[in-house]
This record gives structure tokens, C-alpha cells and sequence, in this order.
């Protein structure tokens, strides 16, 4: 859940910081207050891109930071985990997002450095926004197909339909491109069969590939190795090196030993220095001797070098670039030697594809025809309870002309507001506030299905009337339950029904327009006076009374 969020010069806010409880969240204030900035920051924690005009006039960087508990860690700290981020102390996932005029953007992750595609990654596992175009959403059948999918909870089925589709369609393109393939000419055979000699002759390996570039390194510099290896030995072993005037110094040692024991052992420290130098001495003659240039050697590695820089600068750079281009060559000589007996034998893998990706379709859509009797059912009792009496409210499984990446059906929401009146798709018969509604109410049907822990509401009950208002807040608290509920309204039947209330205030007295955001929901007064606004005059007895009735004990 969301437990705090600090804002700082972010539009008109100054400075705020808010802390948030478990359920259903109210927020309210007139129109042109400034509710959005809420919504904003938040948006800007879940990956939103932003540009610097959001900066607070006069401020040279705004700031947003919230706390989210997680109270059991385990799914989020391995998203972190994949993410290379530090995973959450004691449940707790900080995120700090800042925006500056005169510096690039920062982002930070429980501390660690994260980019805005990783906020985007995290956004998707503890916040979901449901705006006022989310009704609309409601007419595109993708929308209505995904419902379907997540009240039924058709994900196995989808993956493994899925699963078999990607191989059917793979096998199509290798079938088609095979298809397209004309016989090669002998020129064009002779061209691949030389070309397929000279890779067959190098070893692909990253470490065979290494090991010649290391020897022809040293093969190409041997005189200048051997220069430098003689300098270093002749300097450490030679008639006037280290190792002989070391040794004079190591007499001299054992004399001072010999007039104070003391001193021992920092004689056989030296000694033991001047053994260290003898034996690199030696080492560095040794591999002076190895450096030793073999003209046969060196025409064998110049010949595999160019042999593989040719390769590498026709196939790719790299050995797995070169690999693909030689397997590609075999391939295509291969199927030129039986072009028939290759596409029959992709047909009968085709074939098979084919049978296998329809038995998962036939699943898929059993699972999703026992849904769509049960999403209608309980999607038709929820709208009810939202002013339709009468509706009718049905899920249609539609075959389509051929199977694709959601399998060979879709659905269509059917609806009919009225009692005598065949159901017909939304786009067809629905107003914007009845969209609102039926979304509203498969909302609740499907929100003990998502896992996102904090829903985000805003002016979804737009375009809806007074009268069902105290309904559309009872749905909100029902949701909140289960979920974290942040709810921007302007239905004081519906803040009325939520646990938590902040209220967003505009003040313009002075020089500067700000706006603030206060919690009132500890302050009976403070809440009846903003639900008394709501209902029309805050100053009223009549507006007073009702709000009170409206909130209740």
C-alpha cells in the first residue's frame, strides 16, 4: 500500500507531505483546484514521462518521493532483484523521482540509481489508474476480450495457446521463404560451396578465436617481445644488474649480522629478495626464448587471420554472427539438393502445428464460454444495483475468420438499458454515463482479481447522477476491501462512504496562486463543511444537515 508521499514545487504545490492509510481514499476540492497534481506525482512514480513546464515557477527542480509497504515482499523484491535494484527493508519500497531545469532527471530506486523504463516495470506491480477515458476503453473488443480473460482467469490457457500459435506461424514463414527460394545456379552453388569451405576450415570458437588473435599478436611483435624480454633479463642477471649488486649487499648483511643477531632477519629478507630476483631473471630469459620468430609459424598465423577477419568482415562481427552465416550457407545448399522433399516435410510439421494450435484454441474458448455465462451473470447484478432495473447485460463468444495471437474466438459485450429492448453491443446503445456504470461495475466484479495493490479512481463516476451515488461510493469501499483506493470525486455521496478524505484548496489572496492538500478525515467538522460544498452552499443548514446525514456516525 501507499503509506506516504512527499511533493515539492511540482505545478502550483509548494510543498507537501501526505500520509495515506489502508481502503477507500477521497479526494475533493472545486473544480480547477488542483486534485491532478496528486494524480500527477503519482504518475510521475509509476513511469509517466514528464518535461520541465511541470516545475513550479521560480523553483529550480520539483521532487516526488513515496513509501509503499508491501507485507509480503517476496514478488516485488524479485522484480528488484531482475531490475538489479536493492530489494525493500522490512517491506518497505522507497521511490524518489526528481526533475531539475538546469540538470538531467534522477530517479532512484530503495537508494540505487533506476531508469524511467524500470519505474515504468515497477508501476505495473503497486498502481493502476483508471481515468475518464476509461469507460470509452469499454467499446474496443480487445478491452472487452482482456475482462473476459482476467474474470475467467484464462491465463494458462492463453500462454499455451500462444505457445503453439508462435510455433504454427514460425513454420509458416520457413515454408513461405523456402517457397520463395529459386533453384541456385552452378555459379551460385560453386560461390557457397567455396565460401562454406573457408568457414569450415576456422575454428568458431570464442576461444579459438582468441587464442589466434593472442598468437598472431605476439607472432606479428615477436622482435620487439624479445627486445623487451632480454632488456629485463640482462638487467636483473647481467654482469652490472640487480641480482650482482644485490648480492654485494646481501655480504654486506650478513657481516651486520655477524656484529649484531639482531639484524637476521633483515638479512634473510634480502637474501630472499635477491633469490626472488635471480629466479624473474631467469623466467624473463625463458621467455625471451619462446618469443623466438618462426617464419613458417608466421605465414600459418597470417594466413588464419586474414582467413578470419575476411569471414568477419563479410558475415559479422563476432563468432556468432560468422556461425549464423556459415549454418544459413549449409542450410540453403542443403535444401537446394531437395527442394520437394523440404517442403514436404514442413508441410507435415506445419500440419501438426496447425492440429495442436487448435486443440489449445478449443480449450482456450471452453474456458472462455464458462466465463462468459458467469461474467454476465454477476456483471448484470452489479449493474443493476448501479440504476439499471431492467437490464440486460451479456458476454457473446465470436468466432473469428482465423486464428490469431488471442486465439480463434473473441467476445463482445452485449447491453440493453432497457426492459423490452434486445441487447446490442455498447458502441451501439450505451450514453457516456451508462459506459461509466457498466465499467464501474465490472470494476468490482474483476477488482479481487487484480493483484495491483492501490487502484487509482479519477472522476470515473463522471456522468453519473446523484441518485446512485451512494451506490458508485459503497462499490468504491467494497473494492477497498481488497485493494488500496485512491478516489478523485466530486459525488459527496460518494467521499461520504470513504475512510480516508483529503480535501485540495486553491488560494490566490496573495502574489502567487498555491495549492494545498489536508487530510480531514479526523475532522468531522471540517469533512461535513466539504461535503456541504459539494451538495451546493457549505454556508446552508439544509446542505449541513444532509452532509452529516451522508457521513453518518
Amino acid at each position: 500500500m501507499l503509506q506516504s508521499i512527499r511533493i515539492k514545487n511540482l505545478a502550483l504545490l509548494e510543498e507537501v507531505s501526505l500520509d495515506f492509510e489502508p481502503g477507500f481514499t477521497a479526494v475533493t476540492g472545486e473544480t480547477g483546484a488542483g486534485k491532478s497534481i496528486l494524480l500527477g506525482a503519482l504518475s510521475l512514480l509509476a513511469g509517466e514521462r514528464a518535461d520541465k513546464t511541470l516545475i513550479r515557477q521560480g523553483a529550480s527542480s520539483c521532487e516526488v518521493e513515496a513509501a509503499l509497504f508491501f507485507k509480503s515482499a517476496k514478488q516485488i523484491n524479485t522484480l528488484l532483484a531482475s531490475l538489479d535494484l536493492p530489494e525493500c527493508d522490512d517491506g518497505l519500497l522507497i521511490l524518489k523521482r526528481s526533475l531539475a531545469r538546469e540538470k538531467a532527471p534522477k530517479i532512484t530506486v530503495n537508494g540505487g540509481l533506476a531508469s524511467l523504463s524500470t519505474l515504468q516495470q515497477l508501476g505495473e506491480a503497486w498502481i493502476d489508474f483508471h481515468g475518464p477515458s476509461e469507460p470509452r476503453r469499454l467499446l474496443k473488443e480487445n478491452c472487452q476480450l482482456e475482462l473476459l480473460d482476467l474474470f475467467g482467469r484464462a491465463s494458462p490457457a492463453l500462454s499455451a495457446y500462444r505457445e503453439k500459435y508462435r510455433a504454427w506461424r514460425e513454420l509458416l514463414a520457413e515454408r513461405d521463404r523456402i517457397t520463395r527460394e529459386t533453384h541456385l545456379s552452378p555459379d551460385q552453388i560453386d560461390f557457397l560451396e567455396t565460401q562454406l569451405a573457408k568457414l569450415d576450415s576456422l575454428e568458431l570458437t570464442e576461444e579459438a578465436v582468441e587464442n589466434l588473435e593472442r598468437d598472431f599478436q605476439r607472432q606479428s611483435r615477436a622482435q620487439e617481445l624479445i627486445s623487451l624480454a632480454s632488456a629485463l633479463s640482462e638487467g636483473l642477471m647481467g654482469e652490472d644488474g640487480a641480482t650482482t649488486r644485490i648480492a654485494a649487499l646481501v655480504r654486506e648483511a650478513r657481516h651486520l649480522e655477524t656484529l649484531d643477531p639482531a639484524s637476521k632477519a633483515l638479512a634473510d629478507r634480502l637474501s630472499s629478495a635477491s633469490l626472488e630476483l635471480a629466479d624473474l631473471g631467469s623466467e624473463f630469459e625463458a621467455l625471451g626464448g619462446e618469443y623466438q620468430f618462426d617464419p613458417e609459424q608466421a605465414a600459418e598465423l597470417q594466413a588464419r587471420m586474414d582467413a578470419w577477419l575476411d569471414a568477419r568482415r563479410k558475415h559479422g562481427n563476432d563468432v556468432r554472427a560468422v556461425i549464423a552465416a556459415r549454418d544459413d550457407m549449409r542450410r540453403r545448399l542443403e535444401i537446394q539438393g531437395d527442394i520437394e522433399g523440404s517442403l514436404a516435410r514442413i508441410e507435415k510439421q506445419i500440419s501438426d502445428a496447425s492440429r495442436a494450435m487448435k486443440k489449445a484454441a478449443q480449450a482456450l474458448r471452453e474456458v472462455r464460454e464458462k466465463a462468459s455465462k458467469e461474467l454476465a451473470k454477476v456483471a448484470a447484478k452489479s449493474i443493476a444495483q448501479l440504476g439499471f432495473k431492467k437490464a440486460d447485460f451479456r458476454v457473446s463468444i465470436t468466432s473469428l475468420a482465423e486464428p490469431g495471437p488471442t486465439g480463434d474466438c473473441g467476445c463482445e459485450f452485449l447491453f440493453s438499458p432497457n426492459i423490452g429492448e434486445p441487447p446490442l453491443p455498447l458502441n451501439r446503445v450505451a450514453s457516456s454515463g451508462e459506459l461509466a456504470r457498466v465499467m464501474l461495475a465490472l470494476k468490482t466484479v474483476l477488482a479481487d482479481l487484480d493483484e495491483v495493490p492501490l487502484l487509482v479512481f479519477d472522476e470515473v463516476d463522471a456522468n453519473v447522477g446523484g441518485e446512485i451515488g451512494k451506490v458508485v461510493g459503497e462499490k468504491m469501499a467494497s473494492i477497498a476491501r481488497n485493494h488500496q483506493v485512491l478516489c478523485v470525486t466530486h459525488l459527496p455521496q460518494v467521499a461520504a462512504q470513504a475512510a480516508n478524505h483529503f480535501v485540495v484548496t486553491k488560494d490566490q489572496s496573495k502574489n502567487r496562486t498555491v495549492v494545498e492538500i489536508e487530510p480531514i478525515h479526523e475532522d468531522r467538522k471540517a469533512r461535513v463543511s466539504e461535503l456541504a460544498r459539494m451538495l451546493g452552499d457549505r454556508t446552508a443548514k439544509s446542505a449541513l444537515a444532509h452532509a452529516g446525514e451522508l457521513l453518518g456516525k
